[in-house]
């Protein structure tokens, strides 16, 4: 891993293109770093001193030039590519470019960042940029960028791949009193992506959370792999711009079509172990209360206010979020009855009532927070005359600190409630207006909680006949088709996945001997790479009896004939009839995703799979426990679980089923679309009925 502390905490910083002419990038530069505690290096050609500094033609013209640990670029981009050379030559290891004209601009731009990340390599710079507005290093004083104001100090560690979003947060991140240790504009990310800072940040002590705006990643496997490292000690929220669904052109597949590029972000994210934040406001809520909070070990929150409204509000938006409202027992119970006035309800929420003194309120809230019913709480109140926000701020605060389990508050006032506000800041205590949103945030500490208590497993890898498959994919390249059906159930049989006893017949006395080795009655499929959605043209057959097989394999060809005169027809497979008795249809998919790689999907099956899209995805490959927790979160998992009498379905088999898939589609990554629906879930096993496939690129190699 690189090593960036002379890109944060550096103690000499050149400016290259510096100046003091009046609205220009190198002088806002200048004057951010003003406050930097190390050294300024001023550098331009056609000046002498730049803001009374002495300014030098070269970065290697600079006193003691190798000993410079951060070049930040404001030149024409025309001239950034040599500039950052010479910083190179002249030893320094850490450069950000806030030059644009690169790649976002067009092909002469895209040949000018190929050079530039060339001499990144030829030098071994960690570089930011191009196209950024900075880095901010607070430890140090260190402002390297041309936006307006200097963050306050604090444990927070934001990147962003939008500068206009850094520019438009800092300042309203002050006002609110949350602090920064770094914030990086990523820019195009030519050298230093959101993988680096995620590694680097997640080895620093100081850095309690990291927030992140992303458009995009770039490499999807190795931004799970990296930030599922540092989340198990380190929260990592992010936003993630572009939820529209791109994954759906020309999809052949069931799971295509409803696998879009954000579900593939949905389930990187949840297999990494970041928090989703929906909003710009979400992403500071819950960096606010991780960075000063422990995550929430257990269920059981409990609310505690001195207005019936919103504790009302408060217990709804706890009833739509994961956690768990606490059930109070009979020693809590004994205890407030010692608090609250006579006839009190002494329930969750517990309502102190509206004259209720600050003494009430710290007497209440010492013997919530010390019952072991209750993981943590909401504190809420309105203004009243009987204390002052700040004194309930106080006991807020030492309360929570006492006694160690996670509170947020929830102040409801204007000046007063603010004033309020930093005194809960300073025991790390985040106090939002909106009950929701408070609860959203205790939310956020329940899920950061489910992440750390995760113990990551490793992908079973089965025993399968690799080579047996690839001849099977091959084949398609030999016959000129990308699509295949029926015809290559073998490959789920390949790698050990269930299928019904059959085979593909080229003829009508093919289909009888198949019949007759299977029994009374059987299945027929057509097998065609053109014809995808065989029912609807009248392709396949259920309960066919013996005497009847010869006729039905014609009258199959002679339906397709009519519905594509020009269809490639290889047959018809003629298959045992499975049992759907007391079993459920199911869907596994695979769909590859440009940055993440195949997309596993798992869900109710059959006819019925888009209409009702009662999916959970996960990105290949995944371990026993992923593909558990996939048959767990669809809606119908009662169902499989035996709900209404019904015997429960075999969900190892459905598991097992799930891993096979994800280690054959990872495999072989010229599988672009893969569709086993449906999957027919029993008692005792599971049975692939039919088969889709799509392919594209080399599928006579797989990876290894």
């Amino acid at each position: 891993m690189t090593d960036l502390s002379g890109l944060f905490d550096p103690d000499r910083v050149a400016v290259i293109g510096a100046t003091d002419r009046e609205g220009s990038v190198g002088r806002a530069l200048l004057e951010n770093l003003s406050a930097f505690d190390g050294e300024l290096v001023p550098v331009n050609p056609n000046r002498e001193t730049v803001l009374g500094r002495d300014c030098y033609p070269s970065i290697g013209d600079a006193p003691e030039a190798s000993s410079i640990d951060l070049a930040v670029v404001a030149v024409p981009a025309r001239f950034a590519v040599d500039v950052v050379r010479q910083a190179g030559e002249a030893g320094v290891r850490n450069v950000v470019v806030v030059t644009a004209g690169f790649s976002e601009s067009g092909d002469r731009g895209e040949r000018r960042e190929r050079e530039l990340v060339a001499v990144a390599e030829e030098y071994d710079l960690a570089l930011v940029g191009p196209n950024c507005v900075g880095v901010i290093g607070t430890q140090s004083g260190l402002n390297a960028t041309f936006v307006r104001g200097m963050p306050l100090e604090g444990s927070i560690s934001l990147m962003s791949q939008s500068g206009a979003l850094i520019a438009a947060v800092l300042g309203w991140a002050a006002q609110h009193g949350i602090g920064f240790r770094h914030v990086v504009s990523l820019g195009n990310e030519a050298v230093l992506d959101e993988v680096d800072l995620v590694e680097e940040w997640g080895q620093d002590p100081d850095v309690d959370v990291v927030l992140a705006y992303l458009e995009d990643v770039d490499d999807g496997r190795r931004f799970v792999d990296a930030v599922r490292e540092v989340t198990a000690e380190t929260p990592v929220v992010a936003l993630k711009s572009g939820r529209t669904e791109a994954g759906a052109e020309a999809a052949a597949s069931h799971t295509g079509s409803i696998a879009g590029s954000d579900r593939a972000y949905e389930a990187a994210f949840n297999q990494a172990g970041i928090l989703r934040a929906g909003t710009i406001q979400e992403v500071f809520d819950f960096g606010r209360v991780l960075s000063g909070q422990s995550p929430l070990e257990r269920d059981g929150v409990a609310v505690v206010t001195n207005g019936g409204g919103p504790g009302v509000l408060a217990t709804d938006a706890i009833g739509e979020s994961r956690l768990t409202p606490a059930e109070f027992g009979d020693d809590l119970h004994a205890h407030l009855a010692d608090v609250l006035p006579r006839g009190t309800d002494a329930t969750n929420p517990l309502d102190v009532r509206g004259d209720a003194t600050i003494d009430r309120f710290r007497r209440s809230l010492d013997a919530v927070l010390g019952a072991d019913e209750v993981a943590g709480a909401v504190v809420l109140s309105v203004p009243t005359a009987l204390f002052e926000f700040e004194e309930l701020a106080e006991v807020i605060g030492r309360q929570q600190r006492d006694h160690g389990k996670p509170v947020v508050a929830c102040l409801m006032g204007g000046e007063e409630a603010d004033r309020a506000a930093e005194e809960l800041e300073a025991y790390g205590v985040p106090n939002y207006f909106d009950p929701a949103r408070a609860v959203a945030g205790l939310e956020a500490l329940a899920v950061y909680g489910d992440v750390t208590r995760r113990e990551y497993e490793r992908p079973t890898t089965f025993d399968v006949e690799r080579d047996r498959a690839r001849q099977i994919l091959a084949g398609t390249g030999e016959r000129g088709v990308d699509h295949v059906s029926v015809e290559a159930m073998e490959l789920l049989d390949a790698y050990g996945v269930p299928t019904p006893a059959g085979d593909l017949a080229e003829s009508p006395s093919d289909a009888e001997a198949i019949a007759a080795d299977l029994g009374d009655p059987v299945v027929m499929k057509l097998a065609s790479p053109d014809i995808l959605h065989k029912s609807d043209v009248g392709g396949v057959e259920v309960g066919v009896p013996l005497d009847s097989v010869g006729d039905t394999y014609r009258a199959i060809l002679e339906r397709a004939r009519r519905h594509d005169p020009d269809a490639t027809v290889l047959g018809v497979r003629v298959e045992e009839l499975v049992d759907i008795e007391d079993s459920t249809e199911t869907i596994v998919g695979a769909n590859r995703d440009p940055q993440f790689g195949h997309l596993l999907l798992f869900g109710l099956g059959g006819i019925f799979v888009q209409f009702f899209e009662d999916t959970s995805f996960r990105v290949a490959p995944v371990s026993e426990r992923e593909a558990r927790e996939m048959t767990a979160e669809i809606r119908a998992a009662p169902m499989l679980r035996g709900a209404r009498g019904r015997a429960p379905a075999d969900l190892d088999a459905v598991v097992e089923t799930i891993q096979r898939v994800s280690q054959l589609v990872t495999d072989f990554p010229a599988i672009r679309e893969l569709d086993i629906n449906p999957l027919v879930v029993g008692p005792d096993g599971v049975r692939a009925v039919d088969l889709r496939l799509t392919v594209s690129g080399d599928v006579s190699s797989s990876a290894e």
